[in-house]
């Protein structure tokens, strides 16, 4: 190892080490919680009560009041988008939790399904269409608390790697592998994605669900995958992008793009063809792609934020959906204030709900109007004659 190998890997490590103390502090008695089965207000009740606005604080100062389109961050925090990254799933995980549970992502609703259902199936179409096969090693890329890589993990005996830059998720993620019996078919790396800490030509197979879209450079994480890929690997992704409906001058498409930003902690949106161009520039071969929201069913992805009853094709999804809807987000902001005035959570909770609200609201418009979408989707092989 090079002198500037070793000065990085050391850098890293004390990075990872603060960050790791700063989540500790943050979550209190949470991040101990070793069955998860605290409860949504517990889990806010038990974070500390000094710092928690000071990490608000520190997320929102990116994010300008006024800013010109396409200006919401400054130029330098958009370069280092994982500490803003970072940063919003601090504040964000237990309120995703207790809203999607343990997969965060969209999906196709087909007649009959539950939501859970629909999920795991948009799960299942992936790793079929990338050929994830029992034995193959695998790496999730941006794996939240690891909903998604234990029905991986389940649907096609693969063992599955983890990637996340969050500590408090990478907690929760290792915890779930052992309650669902697959601590032996799964692991979970501390890492930012645009510079992995993982050998290349690793990996039979890597996939993102939704991940990619808050990284500062699309090509960079893509080199990253096709780094770590065995030649022949295949790369399978859901990402986030821009439509041919979206008309960058227009305020109401502007408005609606910025609170994209703000509540999902996304410091560029790109369209489709630069999402190609990434692929191609970090040397995939691009098998298919097709954006998924682009159908005729019944159920728009969106249904679950926008929670219309017209939507609901299970009485359990009544119970599913309304904590993610527009009218179970009110009820969380109301409640937050009201938990932070007589003291029993602390203070900034409410603020988290809100910015949360913020992009909820915006996605669900942006895809009605059909200028947004979730569910670009895509395979890329790293050609076989290839080593990084």
């Amino acid at each position: 190892m090079s002198p500037a190998q070793e000065s990085a890997t050391a850098t890293t490590n004390t990075t990872n080490m603060q960050d790791l103390d700063r989540s500790k502090l943050l979550h209190g008695s949470t991040w101990y919680e070793t069955q998860h089965q605290d409860s949504f207000i517990s889990k806010l009740n038990g974070k500390n009560r000094q710092y928690l606005p000071e990490v608000v604080n520190e997320y929102m100062k990116n994010w300008k009041a006024n800013p010109s389109p396409g200006q919401e961050v400054d130029k330098a925090v958009v370069e280092n988008g994982t500490d803003i990254t970072n940063l919003y799933f601090e504040l964000s995980t237990d309120f995703y939790e207790y809203a999607w549970g343990t997969s965060w992502h969209f999906c196709r609703f087909h007649y009959g399904e539950s939501v859970p259902q629909a999920m795991a199936c948009y799960e299942h179409y992936l790793a079929a269409r990338a050929g994830i096969q029992a034995g193959y090693r695998v790496l999730d890329i941006g794996c939240g608390v690891g909903g998604p890589a234990r029905e991986i993990a389940h649907f096609t005996g693969a063992h599955i790697t983890g990637l996340n830059i969050n500590d408090y998720q990478i907690s929760r993620a290792r915890r779930y592998a052992v309650m669902h019996g697959l601590q032996s078919q799964q692991d979970f790396v501390k890492g930012d994605f645009m510079n992995m800490p993982l050998e290349s030509n690793l990996f039979d197979a890597c996939y993102a669900i939704e991940a990619t879209p808050h990284a500062s450079s699309l090509k960079g994480v893509y080199a990253e995958a096709f780094r770590v890929l065995k030649p022949g690997g295949v790369f399978a992704c859901y990402e986030w992008v821009l439509t041919d409906k979206y008309d960058p001058t227009n305020p109401e498409h502007q408005r609606i793009a910025k609170g994209i930003k703000l509540g999902c902690s996304l410091v560029n949106l790109v369209t489709r063809k630069e999402c190609l161009d990434a692929l191609e520039s970090a040397g995939f071969e691009i098998l298919e792609h097709e954006d998924r929201a682009v159908n005729n069913d019944a159920v728009p992805w969106y249904y679950p934020l926008s929670g219309e009853l017209r939507y609901v094709r299970t009485p359990w999804d009544l119970f599913t959906v309304f904590r993610s809807s527009t009218y179970g987000r009110m009820m969380t902001n109301t409640m937050c204030a009201a938990l932070e005035k007589i003291g029993l959570i602390a203070f900034g909770s409410a603020q988290v709900a809100k910015f949360l609200d913020i992009g909820a609201t915006s996605l669900a418009e942006s895809g009605k109007l059909g200028i947004y979408t979730p569910m670009f989707f895509f395979v890329a092989r790293k050609p076989s004659d290839q080593r990084s």
